[in-house]
């Protein structure tokens, strides 16, 4: 589950606060080219409200509309397929021909959203199963990652911790990725434990720090050892500071972590790699290090480097690198 679909759940329950009747749609098919991956959430309320998204905005209102002259499920999930042919699949604006079959729920204490949505915040792992038949949902926690399913009686959505980027270093670098990163759902940790760095935007411009974004002093290896890095983290090191960052990197090449990377010319991380290899590190550990950082782009500037990055990290946690 991703950043946005968890702000679905928290409008879900900001809306039914507020007296709204609301529906859940989720994307449990999908064939061809589509939008939003199988398991993406929406919410619409009757009054008109739309939280995360199914497509590119056409079905969102195609929904809005039929909710608006008076469509509301049972008890038993509705199941709606869009782009069945090319004229369809162009009026709804999907891609390549593409079609998506959505379960379109009405929200009850029947759905067990809020037990879902208490799950995410204490960071479980878990899954929600619906039965298509009577509209009951219950949420279980897993012990590993779950995969979508999805049959004509049952849907299986899973969820746990949002991914996260450990960034150690608080410098201009970092600002640019932090500002690239959270829009594309990641919680960040910046570890910096030196007294003079950047102003980070935030406090530039009087703004309160984001809610995405955790700050802290800590030394580096403590920090990892405190977090244990798990499959949904990628670590970056960007201080330029061998000492800081072999430090991390000591802890988070032994971790779960998906993406460890340090900055560095090809030169630097010979060096580094040389270093790291006089610790108890294994050959294979010392071979998941991305370095130089990012994907080659030719990138110069700030920003450009915090693109690299950030495809780079894109590309690995969906399974084309």
């Amino acid at each position: 589950m991703d950043g946005v679909d968890a702000e679905v759940l928290d409008a879900v329950a900001r809306w039914q606060a507020q007296g709204d009747d609301v529906l859940l749609a989720t994307v449990a098919r999908t064939w061809g080219s589509a939008p939003r991956p199988v398991g993406a959430m929406m919410a619409l309320a009757t009054r008109g409200r739309v939280a995360g998204s199914v497509s590119g905005g056409c079905i969102e209102d195609d929904l809005l509309a039929k909710v608006a002259g008076g469509f509301r499920p049972g008890e038993r999930p509705h199941v709606q397929t869009y782009g069945l042919t090319a004229d369809e699949a162009h009026r709804f604006g999907l891609p390549c021909g593409g079609t998506l079959e959505l379960v379109v729920e009405r929200v009850t204490p029947r759905s067990a959203l809020d037990a879902m949505r208490d799950a995410i915040r204490r960071g479980s792992l878990g899954v929600r199963d619906l039965d298509l038949h009577t509209g009951q949902a219950r949420v279980r926690s897993v012990a590993k990652p779950s995969a979508f399913a999805y049959t004509p009686t049952r849907l299986t959505v899973p969820f746990g911790p949002r991914w996260r980027i450990i960034v150690i270093g608080d410098g201009q670098l970092t600002h640019h990725l932090v500002a690239m990163a959270v829009p594309l759902g990641y919680q960040i940790v910046i570890c910096d434990p030196r007294d003079i760095h950047d102003e980070p935007p935030d406090a530039r411009h009087g703004a309160s720090p984001s809610v995405h974004v955790t700050r802290t002093r800590e030394m580096p290896d403590d920090l990892i050892v405190r977090l244990r890095p798990d499959g949904r983290t990628a670590i970056v090191a960007l201080t330029h500071d061998p000492k800081l960052d072999d430090m991390a990197l000591l802890e988070a090449l032994k971790s779960d972590a998906f993406y460890v990377g340090a900055i560095g010319s090809h030169r630097n991380q010979t060096s580094r790699r040389e270093r790291l290899g006089m610790f108890d590190l294994t050959t294979t550990q010392i071979e998941r290090l991305h370095g130089p950082v990012g994907l080659p782009l030719g990138a110069r500037t700030p920003p450009e480097i915090a693109l690299a990055i950030l495809a780079e990290i894109t590309a690995l946690r969906n399974g084309m690198a």
